[in-house]
């Protein structure tokens, strides 16, 4: 997508695609390419900022928070479309979706618009974005569209919900030989609604409307379930060992000691502008915020929130600005090795005191998943079962899965390994939810 890490995620594809095809170790044919636009974050929100000012901002634009602005206008489209071929490098997107469409519902409701409105309103936005992606389909400049919608699934009373029949029958209209041909949405064990809601006007779900219509699916989502109010991570728990509370603590407070001897040594002699002294500061404090919290989280998944999606972030994004600066670079280098280190102990620690519960967890998804059906038991990491259960489903045509480590993609690698029927499984995927929803 056009917003991920701000446009340097296409040109990541885009860099190692020219080198593999070049070097011969790949054919353009053999890969096919998805992209998305709809967001305005970043780079692309301050491009709006400064068309604003001159006058001229994008139409139909959608303001959904400070920072975040949504857009599926043709003219919107035609300039994101030109900005992620040069950054893909390439002539062609095979398939091009409308990222989240469903903003506009969202932000419709948030301003008391009637649902009825808002609803025939979003389908008029999707036509007319139709409409100017079947020119681009014309110029060759993609191959075919769609649209990524995270409430395509949903119960049809949801004000955000994405009726995929009417926006058929509206990609019907500008043409029987339209090119909408593509959807995107999550499903995993916990969430299931795709295969199970019966959303339609018609009384389909939506997997299987879109079977019939031949749609292709895109399933995002597949390890990090929504259950109620939990994120629960569809993997297996990292082998941390369960240490005494107090050894726990005594990390923590040597981490703390860290940051003081930061605070106090090294950050009065580097030469930053004070709102830049504030903030590496505040994104190096961690102690502080671990002391009465570390054994008050929801379970090991929570952990692991906290770990990946605040903590390590904040702390990675100031010890790259402190290596990077002239001065900062060499003044801080052992301590920052140092701290490195006293963190990875703190994480050893309070990861191991949620990892015991997160592995009977596991197990028990396990057992669930070989009880709704025969083909999703067998030994195998939580990951690959959880893959196996959507990629046995027919209607599904692609999985999408994280691959920022080598070491995910060797584990879907080994469940494509592995041959599998696919199936309805209607009856199996309700089996799994009465399971995996009943009192413990």
């Amino acid at each position: 997508s056009a917003n991920y890490d701000d446009g340097g995620s296409e040109s990541l594809i885009g860099e190692v695609m020219a080198e593999l095809i070049s070097s011969g170790h790949l054919r353009r044919e053999e890969v096919i390419v998805v992209s998305k636009a709809g967001y305005l974050q970043g780079s692309n929100y301050e491009l709006s900022r400064e068309r604003r000012r001159r006058g001229h901002p994008f139409p139909d634009l959608v303001p959904y928070a400070e920072g975040l602005e949504h857009c599926i206008h043709p003219e919107f489209l035609e300039d994101q479309l030109s900005r992620s071929l040069r950054r893909l490098d390439l002539e062609t997107i095979d398939i091009y979706l409308l990222h989240n469409p469903e903003y506009y519902l969202g932000w419709a409701h948030m301003q008391g618009q009637p649902v009825h409105q808002a609803r025939a309103a979003y389908l008029q936005r999707i036509e007319k974005a139709f409409r100017h992606l079947e020119t681009e389909v014309a110029k060759g400049r993609i191959g075919c569209y769609g649209i990524s919608s995270n409430t395509f699934p949903v119960d049809s009373t949801d004000p955000q919900f994405t009726n995929l029949e009417k926006i058929w029958a509206t990609a019907g209209r500008l043409s029987p030989d339209h090119h909408f041909a593509v959807i995107q949405l999550p499903m995993n064990l916990f969430e299931a609604g795709a295969v199970l809601v019966a959303n339609q006007p018609s009384g389909s779900t939506t997997l299987a409307f879109a079977r019939e219509k031949s749609l292709g699916v895109l399933i995002n989502r597949p390890f990090n379930a929504l259950a109620g109010d939990r994120l629960v991570r569809l993997a297996e728990v990292e082998d941390l060992p369960r240490l005494p509370d107090e050894t726990i603590r005594e990390r923590i407070a040597a981490l703390r000691e860290a940051e003081e001897t930061f605070s106090n040594k090294y950050l009065p002699e580097l030469d930053l502008e004070p709102g830049i002294r504030a903030r590496v500061e505040s994104q190096m404090l961690s102690a502080d915020a671990l002391v009465n919290s570390w054994n008050h989280l929801q379970g090991y998944d929570h952990w692991r929130q906290v770990r990946d999606d605040l903590l390590l972030p904040r702390v990675r994004a100031a010890v790259a600005y402190l290596a990077s600066h002239p001065v900062a670079g060499p003044l801080t280098a052992r301590w920052r090795k140092s701290h490195r280190e006293t963190l990875e102990t703190v994480l050893e620690g309070t990861g191991g005191y949620y990892a015991d519960a997160g592995r009977r967890r596991t197990a028990s998804i396990k057992a669930l998943m070989g009880q709704a059906d025969p083909d999703w038991a067998r030994e195998a990491p939580l990951s690959q079962l959880a893959l196996r259960a959507l990629r046995s489903t027919t209607g599904i045509s692609c999985v999408l899965v994280g691959m920022r480590r080598t070491g995910y993609v060797a584990d879907v690698l080994g469940e494509l390994r592995v041959p599998v029927s696919t199936a309805e499984r209607k009856n199996a995927w309700i089996r799994l939810q009465k399971s995996l929803t009943a009192p413990e």
